[in-house]
Order: structure tokens, then sequence, then C-alpha cells
């Protein structure tokens, strides 16, 4: 199983397909499925189907660990991974819930961590992928759009954390909910 902890943004698929109309000419852009359009917390990668009572018990932990109760997030604004002159992903962010959601990653990365998993190699930022770049033919555009639009894409209420499975197809991830923890 290829697994995943997320916030998932239900309810703002229209908001972010709308944004991805604005990249939709650039060349090499390829856009994530909108209403699968989510936060994640931490990727786990492949785990072996056993594990699942123990992430079960863990992600439990980790969501009463991190103190949170159900909040609303403002969802706004676009940014790349790496930068601009680089770029492999399009983004929208948190403009607020931010502090909510950073507890979330810290709570459920100190829980994987503990039992085995990697942990993350770099600082997390909450955002949602609504865009990847396969080549730098139409880096231009991207880089016109993110520089130049700032979305108010909406406000999603927050009041679980899942564990999703990632299967790979050739249509691109389709994300199914295994498990939720609510908040």
């Amino acid at each position: 199983m290829r697994l995943f902890v997320s916030v998932d943004l239900d309810g703002l698929a229209d908001e972010i397909a709308t944004v991805q109309e604005h990249l939709e000419d650039a060349s090499g852009i390829r856009p994530t499925d909108p209403s699968q359009a989510h936060i994640t917390l931490k990727f786990l990668g492949d785990t072996d189907e056993d594990r699942l009572p123990e992430l079960t018990e863990k992600l439990e932990n980790a969501v009463g660990e991190a103190g949170v109760d159900p909040f609303s997030a403002e969802i706004g604004g676009l940014g790349v991974f790496p930068h601009l002159d680089y770029i492999s992903v399009v983004w929208v962010g948190v403009r607020s819930g931010s502090n909510q959601l950073l507890r979330l990653h810290e709570a459920v990365e100190d829980q994987m961590t503990a039992i085995g998993f990697d942990p993350e190699d770099h600082d997390f930022t909450p955002h949602a992928t609504v865009a990847r770049m396969d080549h730098a033919g139409g880096k231009e555009l991207v880089q016109e759009v993110v520089e130049n639009q700032d979305p108010n894409i909406g406000t999603v209420q927050i009041d679980e954390v899942r564990l999703k499975e990632s299967e790979l197809t050739s249509d691109g991830p389709e994300y199914s909910t295994v498990e939720r923890f609510e908040l």
C-alpha cells in the first residue's frame, strides 16, 4: 500500500480547477485532479498492510497529542517547489490555519518516525499541489501566473486527519481513505 497522511480540501474542487485554467496553456504542465485536493501532513510511501493497526494507533496518538480542535483554513495564493527557476510543483497555499496544520504535521511526524518511517528532509510548508511540471517548456507562463495571480480559493472546515492510499494508474494517482481521525 502506498500511503500518506492528509487533511482534505473537500468542497474546493471548482475553485482549484479555476486556478488550473490559468496554467493550462503552459507546455509541460500536468494538473492534478481538483476533486482530490489535499494537504499532505506526511508521506509514508509503500507500507505493508500488516502495519495498519500500528499506524492507526500511532495516528490516533498523534491527533490527540497535537491538541488541535476543528478549525477553518483559508486556502489561497500560489507557490512552487523547489523555486521559480526550476519548477516541479505548482501549489496553492494556506492563508490561515497554518499553525494548526503545523502542529498536526509535527505530531504525525514524531509518531511516524518513532516507528521507523524516514524523517522529512525539508521544512513543512502547508500546501495543496495543483499541477506538476514534466518539462520546462511552459516555465515562463507558470512563472508569470505565480508572480501575478493571488487567488482566493476559499475556506475549508478541517475536522479530521485521514490516512489515505494512493494507487498509481495510467490516468494519474487515485486516492482512497483508509482511516479517519477526528480532531
